[in-house]
């Protein structure tokens, strides 16, 4: 079973910076078996310069946690290139890329804006309480 959203470069940096969590952890519950989870270059490319940005890694470590990612992520091919502060032109692009009609997201710009085209941004807390969310009783 596929994720039903691509997660936006925000939250691979909010797994892989988990308080009490090793660095893998949280990413390995959230992304599931490989191949589950649409991703880009311009995501991954981003989630590098986070994490390099954040301090919490050294380089090699980074290197490290974004081949995790990469390991465990579907790459769609998108044929445009995106600017670094495109990310509602980048995350649209990556989720048709790969089918979708979502983006899971905490960017507060994101949210605010609430969709690019056809693609809806999404709250992680929204979407994990969706996830866990039995669905109704049949015939109602």
């Amino acid at each position: 079973m596929s994720v039903d959203v691509v997660p936006a470069p925000d939250v691979y940096i909010n797994a892989s910076v988990s308080l009490g969590t090793a660095p893998d952890h949280a990413l390995r519950r959230l992304l599931g078996e490989p191949g589950q989870v649409v991703a880009t270059e311009w995501i991954l490319g981003r989630v590098s310069a986070m994490l390099t940005a954040s301090g919490k890694f050294l380089e090699e470590k980074v290197v490290e946690q974004v081949g995790l990612i990469r390991s465990l992520v579907e790459i769609a091919d998108v044929k445009e290139d995106f600017a670094e502060d495109d990310w509602a032109g980048a995350l649209a692009a990556a989720a048709k890329a790969g089918g979708l009609e979502r983006v899971m997201t905490d960017h507060p710009d994101l949210l605010t804006a609430g969709s690019e085209g056809n693609v809806e941004f999404v709250a992680c807390e929204a979407w994990l309480v969706e996830q866990t969310t039995p669905p109704p009783p049949p015939g109602t």
